[in-house]
């Protein structure tokens, strides 16, 4: 089997014990991964805050930090492939899209690379006149990044990007399930020049690994995606050292189609929206919302898209459904499709495991018209599983669609520009597609509220979320300070 090591002070190492990695599509074990405990977490931490104080990186202009992200930016790039057929290999998503989203994933850090010396302070028209005031954005210090498994270099990309290029160090827990694209991303990392422990990779399981470096003294930001029930436990870990969080977590979009949309564009953005990725995505649009006008029309088009759908191993460039990433995810499948069911929701189409090695499991679609308590409608599946509910007037569209815990994305299918602004006003999301879905980009920051978390991960707001704020004070006059004990 192949081996990986995970990567701490600019060293590879096995960790303090091993695991075994299953391929997705066949169930069974294809490599050795390195299980980090709390010594290693110690470890990683110490040379991150080593590497954040030693003048070698603390003292590096911003500029110089900006040339050596440009530098990984490029082997990320001569180095795509590799990535892509690794993660697909490990996490079971089909080889189109990885090498896609790859090849995209340079792209975010070219573009903090040349924000690393724009991130400013500030001049204040103070009203003192003997006296100067300014802003010092400085880093936050050393951070605590931890991603899943899916879309894992990306995820990465928008926290490991932004906190180098505000100046801080970084230590990655990547995803047990899964590892092996960011355990080799580590290896392409170690060839910019950076200087050892700015950033150090490793996984392991929640007890002895995800929750020791959360809660760990050394650490001063946890930047978490996953589910909200991690999330949870990462809160209260940050209790015990105070670090500021951002969490990006899951979602249950809202998708929304009215009468006058245009149906082929919104029927493929559907697809995309949730049975792209075989629906494991935060962002996928798993609630369909669509008029009582066309819904009938428009779910027979999906239903035979979806029935269309090839659905194979993932390393073939013509597959468009892969298996789910875990047995674990398949069974929750399984059960959410039978409760829903139960609770009155009507199979259109899928519904059950595919007789097949693997964990595959068919692109599906609920009708929750007469079952508007069935849980499919508010349970993050992660999964290509749709539920599907019909509307009559705007504003049932609009209850419907805030009718959710989460608050991550949503999608709105309209021709009709007055209302997809009153649409955009009125939804409760972090993020409105008009007449499109599932597009990103580093220019354009991303995240939600409620369940779906706080902070933003991309765009200019990502690098400042890196920064604390330093304010100093300098008197410009000779003259002896006045009254001493009266506050200036």
């Amino acid at each position: 089997m192949q081996q990986f090591q995970q990567y701490i002070g600019g060293v590879f190492s096995d960790g303090s014990a091993r695991f075994e990695s299953h391929d997705p599509a066949i169930g069974t074990a294809w490599a050795m991964m390195p299980e980090a405990r709390t010594v290693d977490v110690e470890a990683a931490v110490a040379a991150a805050r080593a590497a954040f104080q030693s003048p070698d990186w603390a003292d590096m202009t911003a500029t110089a930090r900006g040339k050596l992200l440009y530098r990984l930016a490029d082997l990320i790039s001569e180095n795509a492939e590799t990535l892509a057929q690794l993660e697909t290999r490990d996490t079971g998503k089909i080889i189109r899209e990885t090498s896609a989203q790859i090849a995209y994933v340079a792209e975010y850090y070219r573009y903090y690379a040349g924000l690393a010396d724009k991130i400013e302070g500030a001049h204040l028209p103070i009203d003192k006149p003997d006296m100067e005031v300014w802003l010092r954005r400085e880093p936050l210090g050393v951070v605590a990044a931890v991603v899943p498994w899916n879309s894992q270099l990306f995820l990465a990309a928008v926290k490991i990007g932004p906190a180098l290029a505000a100046g801080c160090t970084v230590v990655l827990k990547a995803s047990e399930d899964g590892p092996a694209p960011m355990l080799e991303f580590a290896r392409i990392f170690d060839q910019v020049g950076f200087p050892p422990g700015v950033l150090n990779i490793i996984t392991g399981f929640g007890a002895d690994c995800g929750a020791v470096l959360t809660a760990h003294s050394g650490i001063d930001h946890v930047a978490f995606t996953g589910g909200p029930e991690t999330a949870r436990h990462v809160v209260r870990n940050s209790a015990e050292n105070l670090a500021s969080t951002s969490l990006e977590l899951g979602g249950k979009s809202p998708f929304i189609v009215f009468e006058d949309a245009d149906i082929d564009s919104a029927v493929n953005a559907q697809v995309s929206g949730i049975f792209a990725a075989t629906g494991q995505s935060c962002v996928a649009g798993s609630r369909l919302i669509v008029s009582n006008q066309i819904k009938d029309v428009f779910l027979q088009r999906l239903k035979e898209k979806a029935e269309s759908a090839q659905i194979g191993v993932p390393d073939k460039r013509t597959t468009e459904i892969g298996p789910l990433c875990t047995k674990a995810q398949l069974n929750r499948a399984v059960d959410l499709v039978a409760a829903s069911v139960a609770a009155g929701a009507q199979i259109v189409t899928g519904g059950a495991p595919l007789d097949r090695e693997g964990n595959f499991f068919p692109p599906t679609i609920l009708d929750c018209s007469k079952a508007p308590d069935a849980p499919c409608l508010s349970e993050e599946f992660f999964g290509p599983v749709l539920s599907v509910r019909g509307f009559d007037t705007e504003a049932e569209a609009l209850a419907i669609a805030n009718d959710t815990a989460h608050g991550l994305a949503s999608g709105v299918f309209t021709r009709d520009l007055t209302r997809a602004h009153r649409m955009i006003r009125g939804i409760r999301a972090g993020i409105v597609w008009v007449n499109t879905y599932r597009a990103v980009s580093p220019i354009a920051p991303f995240g939600g509220h409620g369940l779906s978390g706080h902070g933003r991960e991309g765009g200019l707001e990502a690098a400042l979320d890196y920064t604390k704020v330093k304010t100093v004070w300098l008197r410009t006059s000779d003259d002896p300070i006045p009254e001493p004990f009266v506050m200036r």
